[in-house]
């Protein structure tokens, strides 16, 4: 009888530990392309609970103060599908390459996702734009 109930226990442990979150990105990369300076730096990374658990994301990180993310307050249930938005400030010009880390109970706790694209000045030409004109003027 003790067997039989140890037996039980383990297979009901066993159980409660395969049940988990699982968290299934759309994509992992954002890329915000060329965009001019002081545009909407605004993005969004969709993703969907594959798991049979509620998704709890407890933190989300950026690499740089530049970046923004916000996280879902509420557990996303199994199924359901949530986003993190991610604010990049624009008003630096520049390329962008930056890591959101987000940090959640699910099966893989920590996810690395990536921003990536550049932003330019409209009101300041580069300089092989000035030499492609002083090339067709002459």
């Amino acid at each position: 009888m003790k067997q039989l109930i140890t037996l039980l226990c383990i297979g009901f442990l066993s159980l409660s530990l395969t049940a988990q979150a699982k968290i299934e990105f759309k994509s992992d990369v954002i890329d915000y392309g060329t965009i001019d300076k002081g545009s909407n730096g605004v993005r969004v990374f969709e993703f969907t609970n594959t798991g049979d658990e509620p998704l709890i994301i407890s933190q989300v990180k950026s690499s740089c103060g530049c970046t923004i993310p916000k996280k879902p307050k509420d557990p996303i249930l199994p199924g359901q599908t949530g986003e993190i938005e991610v604010k990049y400030d624009t008003n630096r010009v520049n390329p962008i390459r930056k890591t959101i880390t987000v940090i959640s109970n699910a099966e893989t706790p920590t996810v690395a996702l990536k921003i990536k694209g550049l932003v330019v000045d409209p009101s300041k030409e580069s300089v092989l734009e000035k030499k492609d004109k002083s090339i067709v003027q002459q």
